[in-house]
Order: C-alpha cells, then structure tokens, then sequence
C-alpha cells in the first residue's frame, strides 16, 4: 500500500508501520469465490477417479476381462465394466460372433489408454494371446509354471496351432492342455465358437519343431535352409492334401508358429512307383 493510501486511513502513519483496516468485498464475491472452489474440487475428484481406473485397469492389460455388453453400433460392441467402458472393435472378433445387449462376455484387454475423451479399454478376443490366457486359466500346469505355451499362430474363429512345453519331463503338456477327456481344451474351443485347435509339442530342435507344426500330417523327411530359413517337407501322397489344409490353413499356421518358410512336396519315391505300376 502506498504511505499517500495509508494516511487517509489513519493519520501519523509512517513507512512500515501496520494497520488494520476493514475490506470492502463485491457482494457476489462469496458466490464467486464458491462456485470455483466447487469446480476446483470437482476437477480433482475426476483426476482422482481418473488416475484408480488407470490403476486399477492398468494392472489388468494383457489379461482376460469380463463385462456386459452396453451396446452395439456399427460393429463394434461397447462393454461395461462398471468404472470404465471397453470397445471390441470389429476386426478384433471373432467372424461369425453376434451380441446383445446385456450379454456377458470376455476378452483380452491388449491396451489401457489414458485419452483427453476418457480412459478407453482396446479388447480384442480373435488376438492370439486370448486363446494363451484361456488354456492359462483352464490348465492349473500353465498356472504354475511346469508347462508353457512357447509359440500361438492363430486364424480366429477357424483354426489354431499351440505349441507347449513342460519343464518337468513327468508332466505331459499336451495332455495337461486337453484335460480329462479332453474337460479342458473343449471348454476354450466352446469359448472361441467351435475353433479347431491343434495342441504339438515345442522343441529347441527346429527341425522336430517344424515337423511337429504340420500335425495331424506324418512326415517322411525334413531339409532345413538355414540361409534361406526355409523347411522343406516331404509327406506321404495320401497326407500331402492334410499336411497343406484347406486353403493352405495347415502350413500356413505351422510357418506362423515355427518362424520358418515351409514347403511341402509328396513322396517322390512312391510318386516314381505309381507311375512304373500304370506301365
């Protein structure tokens, strides 16, 4: 305050001296003064919420989720959660899925994103980690960390290849994935809709590796191409149309799940026999 502003007040006052004196205020300043203390507040609770669902959520990415479905609009199903709302985009269901509104459902929750509309949920359930967290859930052995899941190549919806590993050489993997009579892996295979799933044993041996990836075909021989990365395999005649699948499914998933190029080709031996036989 100036000393000049300071005298009216009160006279004799010198520099640095105090005085006490009454404000005069606007009478809406209470108001005012009320309303942005309101939204101060307000604004700190929703930060707050804001931050526990990114918490809460946070520690949920990468795992399976379950809600009920809210809406369905253009394709894509919006799914409550309670705190927070999930969107399962179209591309990432599984084709021939339907749902309504009010249906339970799961999926795997790939992202949290923290974005100036809200938090938004990515789920996805034709994602090749969702069939992994469901034989993880289902298979105590996965749970437990005997048996892995070293490698998924999946086709959403059609056809899947997991290959699995037990760390403990008396625990069979294949047989924990199945279960008892075959309890465990039907239970997923409902859950995925009806989607064939092939369960082979993993091994640091690529060339048993890439032999086992086009099971149920039996393999003759295998020549590997280092260089190349590319496996050449040769089946039976009457397993080449089996080795390759419907469409090429079967050795295109193997190439998927091994990391390598893989051609098939049917026994030339037996080809050479059967065209001496027709002379």
């Amino acid at each position: 305050m100036l000393l000049e502003d300071a005298k009216k007040i009160k006279k004799g006052v010198e520099l640095n001296d105090e005085i006490i004196f009454p404000l005069e205020t606007k009478e809406d300043y209470g108001r005012i003064a009320a309303q942005t203390a309101k939204q101060v507040i307000i604004q700190k609770i929703r930060e707050a919420e804001r931050t526990s669902i990114i918490d809460e959520y946070g520690t949920k990415e990468k795992e399976i989720v379950g809600g009920i479905v809210q809406k369905v609009e253009r394709g894509n199903v919006y799914v409550d959660f309670n705190r927070a709302t999930g969107i399962l985009p179209a591309e990432e269901q599984i084709p021939g899925e339907f749902f309504q509104r009010g249906q339970r459902i799961r999926a795997y929750l790939y992202s949290v994103e923290d974005s100036p509309r809200g938090i938004n949920l990515r789920l996805s359930r034709a994602h090749p980690k969702f069939i992994e967290k469901l034989f993880a859930t289902e298979t105590p052995e996965i749970q437990n960390g005997i048996v892995e899941i070293k490698s998924t190549a999946r086709e959403a919806g059609a056809r899947s290849k997991i290959a699995v590993f037990s760390n403990d050489e008396h625990i069979d993997p294949i047989g924990s994935c199945i279960g008892q009579k075959g309890t465990r892996v039907n239970t997923i295979t409902q859950e995925l809709g009806g989607e064939k799933i092939d369960i082979i044993p993993w091994s640091e041996d690529p060339k048993v590796f890439v032999a086992n990836s086009i099971s149920p075909a039996k393999v003759i021989s295998i020549e590997l191409d280092e260089k190349e990365h590319k496996a050449t395999i040769e089946v039976a005649n009457d397993q080449l149309s089996l080795a390759i699948g419907k469409g090429g499914q079967n050795v295109r998933l193997a190439a998927k799940l091994t990391g390598w190029r893989i051609d098939i080709k049917g026994d030339e031996k037996m080809i050479e026999e059967e065209v001496e036989e027709k002379k």
